[in-house]
């Protein structure tokens, strides 16, 4: 099987990381459908790309009937779905004594439920794909305790827990189900005083770049990697050597 053979389906794809999975993908051959709750600004992103191999379908990730209409559009216009990345994520930051439910159930929703959703609803079609795999973006926040992110660690921390359980339960079937744990990247997530003080205290002298989180899931959903599942491939530029 070759790349020109896989269909993704990429989450949070209207910006930063996302777009950046999207734009690698493609160059590898893959179509790409890029999924996005930012309905504007995905349809001027994936526009501007003017490729037919990339298509723009809004989805709220926590929406399981978005999901079933969107893995509809991919058969539809693309074919069978061969590959899943669960990227979109929100980062939501809040001491526990000031913390809310609303805020901490959106973060468990879009961070973990929206990637369940995704898994059941492309199961069907992963099922029948030769060389499936799923990528499930996670964080350094899912190794280690950062103060003040107790809903987006938590729910990041039960993602990584639930990549674990699917891969297993799907070896036996060919599904591949890795995990990618990005530290600070330079995206839209983080604003610009919160990147000028991670990347002063960085070890590496900087923050990561969308790119480089896009290389490593490339890795995982090809066949370089089709040995490895239930793997956690850390991206962090050495974050996490400086954790106690």
């Amino acid at each position: 099987m070759t790349a020109t053979d896989r269909i993704a389906l990429v989450t949070g794809a209207a910006r930063g990381q996302g777009a950046a999975i999207v734009a690698r993908l493609r160059r590898d051959g893959f179509a790409v459908a890029a999924c996005d709750v930012r309905t504007e600004e995905l349809t001027a992103g994936v526009a501007a790309l003017d490729d037919p191999g990339v298509i723009a379908v809004p989805l709220d990730v926590t929406s399981e009937d978005q999901w079933s209409r969107a893995v509809e559009q991919v058969a539809t216009r693309l074919g069978l779905l061969t590959t899943l990345v669960n990227n979109a994520g929100v980062l939501h930051r809040a001491a526990i004594a000031d913390e809310d439910q609303a805020g901490f159930e959106r973060a468990w929703r879009v961070n973990c439920l929206g990637a369940f959703l995704g898994i059941q609803a492309c199961l069907p079609a992963l099922r029948e794909a030769h060389g499936a795999a799923i990528v499930n973006t996670c964080s350094t926040g899912a190794i280690r305790a950062f103060p003040n992110h107790a809903a987006y660690g938590s729910s990041k921390w039960a993602l990584r827990g639930l990549t674990q359980i699917v891969a297993a339960e799907l070896a036996g079937i060919g599904i591949r189900v890795n995990a990618v744990l990005p530290g600070p990247v330079q995206t839209p997530m983080l604003d610009e005083p919160t990147q000028a003080k991670l990347a002063t205290s960085a070890v590496s002298g900087r923050l990561g770049k969308p790119a480089e989180i896009a290389d490593a899931v490339a890795f995982l959903v090809s066949e370089h990697a089709s040995f490895i599942t239930g793997s956690e491939l850390v991206v962090d530029g050495g974050q996490t050597l400086q954790m106690g």
